[in-house]
């Protein structure tokens, strides 16, 4: 059988995990598992109460244990890894409540003395496609909801989060009934062959916008339920009443926080003319401050890529750029040694529909655009496909609120970095950011679960 590793980042010669692919027979026994066990669970409600909150006691007392096992697999600086597993953590508690909401409402029928019943229902088996990035909070938040409201669920982990998918298996094993969670490691093309098989009810994807597009597409076959969340190309507006210090920091922590891999990172700073100048000396002094190297050392912010292919995809990204027009303003100073370290760059590219400001760039790259009021800001903010956040920045509340609503994003920020959604509240985008309906709170149960709708009448 072919196997399949997981590379320290920082260290490529360190083979974090390694394991031979789940054969057919086993991706089979798994799925079989999986829908044997779904009745039963959903059955239950006060035993999914009971099992959710063991699982989340059992991966809080491997915190340390998730924590450095990210740091060492995905590059993730050790603070952002420690706040991964409590979110985690804080996720599975929330959603192990969940049991215990109505099932449905009562409505008036449409004769005298009718009613009408509508109940939800679990979808059955769901398929969990994860990326790296969030080898934890992310399987966790899809997971989590499709569990609470009836299903069960197979993760197919990205291969360089393989080890703290194996962690999460370990904890499940301890605190689930066999069947209700499995991890199956798998290429890319075994894992579409799953997309076919009737045994798998739905799916929810994370990754990039190209496969999460095709995800939709093969599950639209069989006319199937598919979430997938995408891509991002996030912009920050800052007005004239900005805190240029405050709005600074929050762009700069948004676009290089984990060396910018992130879905909700800052990837464009639209600044009205007022106050560009300023704005962009201060992003320039906070870049070229910034501290790239071992994710484990402590006031690192911006460790490694997570492969050799995105390292050279970035250079070739930034390169493009500037070869294009762009200006870099201020870069910050990688490290050598073996590591796919890349130095985070702020360049100047006024045109909106220039490449760089319309296609995601993986990495610690920010643009900074120069419009000329509000209204141009807005029309650069909208300018791209995507549409996940969008952040605003300004004094005057009210107006910064107002700005943040035209923005055409499933989320938007105030005063705030893009990155961070609270986890009890929906959770996606627009346009080629998302597809099907929204993540994380109470919105997960529109698409872990289906309606059905019972009218009766009485014969008297």
């Amino acid at each position: 059988m072919p196997t399949i590793k997981s590379i320290n980042p920082f260290d490529p010669s360190d083979v974090v995990a390694e394991v031979e692919a789940t054969s057919a027979p086993r991706v089979g026994e798994a799925l079989a598992a999986g829908v044997e066990a779904q009745p039963g669970w959903a059955a239950d409600p006060m035993a999914r109460v009971k099992a959710l909150t063991m699982l989340a006691d059992e991966i809080e007392v491997r915190r340390q244990r998730f924590t450095d096992l990210m740091v060492r697999e995905v590059g993730k600086p050790e603070p952002e890894a420690a706040g991964e597993v409590d979110r985690a953590v804080a996720i599975l508690r929330f959603y192990s409540q969940i049991p215990l909401d109505p099932t449905g409402e009562v409505v008036p029928g449409s004769v005298p003395g009718a009613q009408v019943l509508v109940e939800r229902h679990p979808l059955g088996l769901v398929l969990a496609i994860c990326p790296w990035n969030f080898p934890l909070a992310i399987p966790i938040w899809k997971t989590a909801p499709a569990m609470a409201y009836g299903n069960t669920v197979v993760i197919k982990p990205a291969t360089p989060g393989l080890a703290t998918a194996n962690l999460l298996a370990e904890c499940a094993a301890e605190a689930l009934p066999e069947g209700v969670l499995q991890v199956l490691p798998l290429s890319g093309a075994d894992a579409g062959q799953l997309l076919d098989d009737e045994r798998v009810a739905a799916v929810t994807f994370t990754g990039s916008t190209g496969v999460g597009v095709q995800v939709a597409e093969r599950m639209a076959r069989r006319a199937a339920p598919a979430q997938a969340e995408m891509g991002g190309q996030n912009a920050a507006i800052v007005l004239e009443d900005a805190d240029l210090d405050a709005a600074a920091d929050a762009i700069i922590s948004g676009a290089m926080g984990y060396a910018g891999q992130k879905c909700t990172a800052t990837r464009r700073v639209v600044a009205v003319a007022p106050v560009r100048v300023e704005l962009e000396a201060k992003l320039a002094e906070r870049v070229r401050a910034l501290s790239v190297g071992d994710p484990a050392s402590p006031g690192v912010t911006v460790g490694p890529l997570i492969s050799e292919t995105a390292a050279g995809e970035f250079e070739a990204a930034r390169s493009a750029a500037v070869d294009a027009g762009a200006t870099e303003i201020a870069s910050a100073s990688a490290p050598g040694g073996a590591g796919y370290f890349v130095a985070p760059a702020l360049l100047r590219q006024d045109d909106p529909s220039a490449p760089v400001n319309q296609e995601e760039t993986f990495g610690p790259l920010l643009t900074l655009i120069e419009v000329a009021d509000e209204e141009a800001a807005v029309a650069a903010a909208n300018s791209t496909r995507f549409g996940l956040v969008g952040a605003v920045h300004g004094r005057d509340l009210g107006r910064a609120a107002r700005v943040a609503g035209r923005m055409t994003t499933g989320l938007r920020r105030v005063n705030a970095p893009t990155p961070g959604v609270d986890y009890y509240a929906p959770f996606g985008g627009e346009g080629q950011s998302s597809f099907g309906p929204r993540e994380q709170g109470r919105a997960a149960r529109e698409f872990f679960t289906s309606s059905s709708t019972t009218t009766i009448i009485p014969l008297d």
